[in-house]
């Protein structure tokens, strides 16, 4: 049988992207097709525009700390609009990169949504329709849905990042890794944020003693966590050029503030692909369903990243697309390596993370804990309460690490250099042995005690 592509992705993120990219290297006719912007969540709405807004936040406590170290600091001030300016140009300028880059590696770009609709069949919104020998679903995920009562009236982590307004005081739903950094974000800013929770405490499926950490530096900072609490019903009103919004709790209090945002978590983007027509099987979550090979149910159809709904993280996406291309056009099937995995959250306090958990660990192993708590020598002067902590989990015997958490300034950067080691099969000895570099935080992982 002809066919139009020999490989064909839909959606153009991180993973997408590259798996378009090798298999065009590879001297295969590729298409690719995304409808909204090249670069997907990470960079469109989601980690890039982030880190360009936590930068921002960021300066408040730099102001705040630098008047320990002599400096008189008056009358500082944020412009939002001046702020969303430079965030949408940077933007820009990445979402062209990737275009760029696709169509310098001869892959066919289509800004249109594509459906399956059969075996090897693919008809866009123009309706026009493809063949592909292999199809690529990388679709990535969105931001997930609620029931109450009023959750019309909320925004996700999409429309938080381009108000037009930057509200006096936000109110956000959810104790995960997007709601906590969007707390700190908006606090960082200015803005009166409270966080609520329905679980006991935040970050769940983290370390508990990092979680705890964070959650209580968080509420150090100013930031109102409600725990155990749900919400009930929610109701809007504009006042001049704000919204109002009234939000009622489970324990019959009534919250009111400008903005409310939707952060309780993200689902695969599946909906209206047309999986079920052409065969491919999904999970209860609605994740496309792959075996180690990443290929779904269906013959020829394969899936990457998020929708997947395995470790949701762009650079895993990005292995992912990697590993179906060696699959798909390499002399070997390659399956892609999920297993320690470095992880970081841009909350403040910063979370780093590479392994098992305290609690995991010892559900399987007999373990060693070697940790310390301090408050950081910068924070000393500034008059800044804020400790650090890292906390290394080992097997007993043989000393392995089975699992490291940093909690502070760095500690995404730190655990990124240490997962190599780790990801080796490092020892605790072998943190031992290596001679501190002082004075640093990083000393303290080869220090610990």
């Amino acid at each position: 049988m002809q066919f139009d592509y020999d490989c064909f992705i839909i959606g153009g993120g991180s993973g997408g992207v590259r798996a378009a990219k090798l298999a065009s290297q590879a001297g295969k006719k590729v298409g690719l097709a995304e409808e909204f912007r090249f670069g997907g969540t990470c960079v469109i709405r989601g980690c890039v525009p982030k880190k360009l807004m936590l930068f921002a936040s960021d300066f408040s406590q730099s102001y705040k700390d630098s008047m320990g170290y002599g400096w008189n600091v008056e009358n500082t001030n944020f412009d939002w609009s001046i702020f969303l300016r430079r965030k949408d140009e940077e933007i820009d300028r990445l979402e062209k990169l990737y275009h760029k880059g696709l169509i310098e590696n001869g892959v066919h770009t289509y800004k249109a949504r594509a459906q399956l609709i059969g075996d090897n069949k693919i008809i866009l919104n123009s309706e026009k329709i493809i063949s592909s020998r292999y199809i690529i679903l990388a679709t990535g995920g969105r931001p997930s849905d609620s029931t109450f009562e009023g959750a019309q009236f909320a925004v996700s982590s999409n429309e938080i990042m381009n108000l037009r307004n930057l509200p006096k005081n936000l109110i956000i739903v959810g104790g995960g890794y997007i709601a906590c950094e969007f707390a700190n974000i908006f606090k960082g800013l200015g803005i009166d944020v409270t966080l609520i929770y329905r679980g006991k405490q935040i970050l769940r499926g983290f370390d508990e003693e990092v979680a705890a950490v964070v959650q209580d530096a968080m509420m150090s900072r100013g930031i109102k966590i409600m725990l155990n609490t749900n919400i009930e019903k929610v109701e809007q009103r504009e006042e001049r050029d704000r919204r109002r919004i009234s939000v009622r709790l489970s324990g019959g209090e009534t919250l009111i503030a400008n903005e409310l945002l939707l952060a309780i978590g993200r689902t695969p983007n599946t909906h209206g692909l047309g999986l079920d027509k052409a065969g491919v099987s999904v999970s209860s979550d609605d994740a496309v369903k792959v075996d180690k090979f990443q290929q779904t149910s269906a013959k020829g159809i394969f899936a990457i990243g998020d929708v997947t709904n395995r470790i949701n993280l762009t650079p895993v996406a990005i292995r992912d697309g990697v590993a179906v291309i060696k699959t798909l056009f390499g002399s070997t099937p390659t399956s892609p390596d999920h297993l320690l995995v470095p992880s970081a959250v841009f909350t403040r306090p910063e979370i780093g993370t590479v392994g098992l958990t305290e609690k995991e660990a010892k559900e399987k192993y007999d373990v060693k804990v070697y940790k310390t708590t301090f408050r950081p020598m910068y924070n000393t002067i500034a008059e800044n309460s804020e400790k650090y902590l890292m906390k290394m989990i080992v097997e007993k015997k043989s000393e392995k690490i089975l699992g490291l958490h940093i909690v502070g300034s760095g500690a995404a950067e730190l655990i990124q250099v240490a997962a190599i080691p780790i990801k080796m099969g490092a020892t605790k000895e072998d943190f031992d042995q290596t001679v501190a570099v002082h004075p640093t935080l990083a000393e303290e992982l080869v220090t610990l005690k």
